[in-house]
């Protein structure tokens, strides 16, 4: 799969783009663990436009997890393509590697996001996302894309005619997340309308499917029954970065891959705390790593006691000696 000239090979596993989840800490071990691409957290274009430090730190990135999308949102037209010039400039602005690609949210479906008209909420405004869309692409010269969902509610799925005219706005891949705005994240994804879109012989850029890609057999159902030319993972890569390893091995050897040992997720959170607390320091870089920390250890038998501990102390040196006592207590 190509996006302009990047080359992402073939049915690439992307992570998607998480609002306090895909730092750099996380998108770098995901890029270790065998994501195809990366992106950084959604970032706020009028944060942007008014030089607030800790929105264009968002756009900082490192040469290891290239390939890299920056995200941007918003709802106003002229900050969006100011917003776009600065992440094509966020090397020089926020340091590290920079931007392969830039794109545009148009799929966030959170009240703070989606309510004021950004993300999602441009669902109900499709002239206008596509507007925006155009103008986005013309101000600069690094690929545009765009992440969406299927229309504002179920009597609004309007994906179909408006992948056509954001193709026409001149986009370069287009992901479709499988819900409403209106379903959040409830209810199954549906993948027919991602089919349908990838189906019509108008569409020549790439489709990246999303919702709902668990494990291998859902992965393989997205390409091969849906036919889309990536897939994109999100919540189920919450501590749970190796989900792109399994994905890949069942999708060369038809089987799923041997589970791993508690061990070897120990060491993975090891590092990725080491990585968090690199570039976040304390207490941030602890706070932030406990949404994974949650997760990197799900079904391990009379395990709640430890969890409780693991994502309530801020004192790292217990943090690793928890780590230490699980390795013990259960591999």
């Amino acid at each position: 799969m190509k996006i302009g000239s990047l080359d992402l090979g073939e049915r690439p596993l992307l992570l998607a783009p998480m609002e306090d989840v895909t730092d750099v800490s996380f998108r770098v071990l995901c890029r270790e663990q065998g994501a195809d691409m990366v992106y950084t957290e959604f970032v706020n274009s009028d944060g942007l436009v008014r030089d607030v430090p800790k929105t264009i730190a968002k756009m900082h990135t490192l040469e290891e997890e290239a390939p890299v999308g920056i995200q941007i949102y918003g709802q106003h037209p002229e900050a969006m393509v100011d917003a776009a010039r600065m992440a094509e400039r966020a090397a020089e602005l926020a340091g590290g590697h920079g931007a392969d690609l830039i794109d545009i949210n148009f799929g966030c479906p959170v009240s703070k996001i989606a309510g004021r008209g950004a993300g999602s909420g441009m669902m109900r405004e499709p002239d206008k996302m596509v507007a925006i869309t155009k103008a986005v692409v013309d101000a600069v010269g690094k690929p545009v894309t765009v992440k969406t969902r299927l229309g504002w509610d179920e009597n609004s799925k309007i994906i179909v005619e408006l992948a056509e005219r954001l193709q026409d706005a001149g986009i370069q891949a287009l992901t479709i997340h499988g819900r409403t705005r209106c379903q959040l994240y409830k209810g199954a994804a549906d993948w027919t309308l991602i089919g349908a879109v990838k189906a019509n012989p108008r569409m020549h850029i790439p489709i990246i499917g999303n919702g709902d890609i668990t494990d291998g057999p859902s992965a393989r159902d997205a390409f091969e029954r849906w036919g889309v030319d990536g897939i994109m993972i999100g919540r189920a890569s919450f501590g749970h970065p190796w989900i792109f390893r399994e994905i890949r091995y069942f999708l060369e050897h038809g089987e799923p891959m041997p589970p791993l040992a508690t061990a070897e997720k120990v060491a993975l959170a090891r590092r990725h705390l080491a990585l968090s607390l690199q570039y976040k320091g304390e207490p941030r870089g602890v706070y932030e790593m406990r949404r994974h920390l949650s997760c990197y250890f799900k079904g391990l038998p009379d395990f709640k006691e430890t969890r409780m501990r693991m994502v309530t102390t801020l004192d790292v040196a217990e943090l690793y000696d928890i780590l230490d006592t699980i390795e013990q207590r259960y591999d």
